[in-house]
């Protein structure tokens, strides 16, 4: 299937359709509809239809999705039917709680190695994994052939890690450092900025008297 060609903004609700197909089938739901899906989702039924014929014929009339058969081509459809190692980089507070959280490793996505640069920290265990020093991401990252990281380092930190990681051949890096990076353009970069959202919500409130 190409690559190419697809509206990103696409490509962004698919995540949440399959969290939702993934949600009625824990609850013994065998069928769904893009009616059922939209009602979850805030999205219309006509939006998801048209998203998901794009990539193939997936429903049937008179009886909608499969969610079994669904749920497995938007896996495949989005690269997460295998499981994808990841290398994470900063282990301050924000490191360690993602280092800690759990909820990766059921949805394809596995750390399986951490930096930073605090000899403090270098050496130490988080659940299993050894803290290594940010001098060995390049030679690390290339010989275990990870092409996704997470960046949670200081803002003054996050180009030059960056640099390294595209170096080492990382090719999408989620980013929690409230910073633009620059990157080559086949590298994938989503920013996570709390207050960025934040921002964007309270445009619409009424301020505080």
């Amino acid at each position: 299937m190409a690559r190419t060609g697809i509206p990103d903004i696409v490509i962004g609700r698919l995540p949440l359709y399959l969290r939702s197909l993934i949600r009625l089938q824990q609850g013994g739901a065998i069928f769904t509809s893009s009616y059922e899906l939209g009602q979850m989702l805030g999205i219309s039924s006509a939006q998801i239809r048209k998203d998901l014929s794009l990539f193939g014929e997936f429903g049937k009339q008179g009886t909608g999705y499969n969610i079994s058969s669904l749920t497995a081509e938007l896996r495949r459809i989005l690269h997460t039917d295998h499981e994808w190692p990841v290398a994470l980089i900063g282990v301050g507070d924000l490191g360690r709680a993602l280092a800690h959280y759990g909820g990766f490793v059921n949805r394809s996505f596995r750390i399986t190695h951490l930096f930073d640069n605090d000899p403090a920290k270098i050496g130490q265990h988080i659940d299993g994994l050894e803290v290594l020093s940010v001098d060995l991401i390049e030679k690390t990252i290339k010989t275990a052939n990870i092409k996704v990281a997470m960046l949670a380092t200081p803002i003054d930190e996050a180009q030059a890690v960056a640099d390294t990681l595209v170096r080492a051949g990382v090719e999408a890096i989620l980013n929690y450092a409230p910073t633009v990076l620059l990157v080559p353009e086949n590298v994938h970069v989503q920013d996570i900025d709390p207050v960025i959202h934040l921002q964007r919500m309270v445009y619409y409130l009424e301020p505080p008297a």
